[in-house]
């Protein structure tokens, strides 16, 4: 299952998840310059984090708005980047957060789990329903070997319009959402314990995360929210399992790690290297504080 993969590549590389969500005014401006295009030079900055980042990253994760809006070459930039992750041997997650009928679904399933658009993982919407959001998606778990993401509780200040709507028994809405998931995760485990039908959860205070992983016992977790959001390590230990069973996203953390600490632009690479490094032994050492 690509779930176990995930599994053995955060216990041999750390907890961090690399946010390849690449905004043309991130990359320095004589670099973008060297190529015809936006398209062209997105690619192969995403190209130099990737090289920079393989051997002590976890994943990568691609959220394909920022391609989308740069129309055609953009979308080529998206496949080209998921293609070049597989080229590595990485493990790729493509943020598409899509959530339709089950027809619909069925279309978007096939989109994104082959063809010129292929990841090993997709972030998912439930909100119109398990059957028609995540069914057409979750066939391909075991035929194919991919994974989904399912958002439970994300790291965004509007979450609260919505999520934490309370139900008669006086749960939370994301807490329900959390159940459901897990009924379906159970079915599904991989040798380390962990279902491939994953969930986003936010980098929240300790309490909700101590719920949440009760809840969600066999999902995997994607935890957005770290760094430029404002979560931190502390606020997430309560997430992993014997120090593994989830990984965190940076993105633009790392992107634009050479801006922050004011380094020669060409040096972009090596200061988002660095910055996984200082992000992973960050985790790793609240990790260690709550096993």
């Amino acid at each position: 299952m690509i779930v176990d993969r995930l599994y053995e590549q955060v216990q041999e590389k750390g907890h961090v998840c690399v946010g390849l969500d690449t905004d043309f005014s991130y990359l320095p401006v004589k670099f973008a310059d060297k190529f015809s295009g936006k398209g062209k030079a997105i690619y192969n900055f995403n190209k130099e984090i990737i090289d920079a980042t393989c051997d002590v990253a976890a994943c990568f994760k691609v959220q394909i708005a920022y391609y989308e809006a740069l129309g055609l070459e953009g979308l080529k930039a998206y496949s080209d980047t998921l293609k070049y992750i597989k080229e590595k041997g990485q493990v790729s997650i493509a943020d598409i957060k899509r959530g339709d009928i089950s027809k619909t679904a069925e279309m978007y399933a096939a989109a994104h789990f082959s063809g010129d658009f292929e990841a090993d993982f997709v972030t998912l919407n439930p909100y119109m329903g398990i059957n028609d959001s995540l069914e057409p998606f979750i066939s391909y778990i075991e035929k194919d070997n991919k994974g989904i993401f399912v958002l439970v509780r994300t790291s965004n200040k509007g979450a609260r319009d919505f999520q934490f709507i309370k139900s008669k028994e006086e749960k939370p809405f994301y807490e329900i959402v959390a159940e459901r998931i897990e009924k379906l995760a159970s079915k599904t485990k991989g040798k380390y314990g962990f279902s491939s039908i994953g969930a986003v959860v936010g980098a929240t205070n300790s309490e909700e995360c101590s719920v949440l992983r009760k809840e969600l016992s066999s999902s995997f977790l994607l935890i957005p929210g770290y760094g430029a959001q404002g979560g931190k390590a502390e606020d997430i230990s309560e997430y992993f399992v014997d120090g593994n069973g989830a990984v965190v996203n940076s993105s633009r953390g790392i992107l634009l790690a050479y801006k922050r600490h004011r380094k020669v632009e060409s040096d972009f690479g090596l200061c988002a290297r660095n910055e996984v490094i200082r992000m992973r032994d960050d985790l790793k050492s609240f990790i260690r504080e709550q096993k």
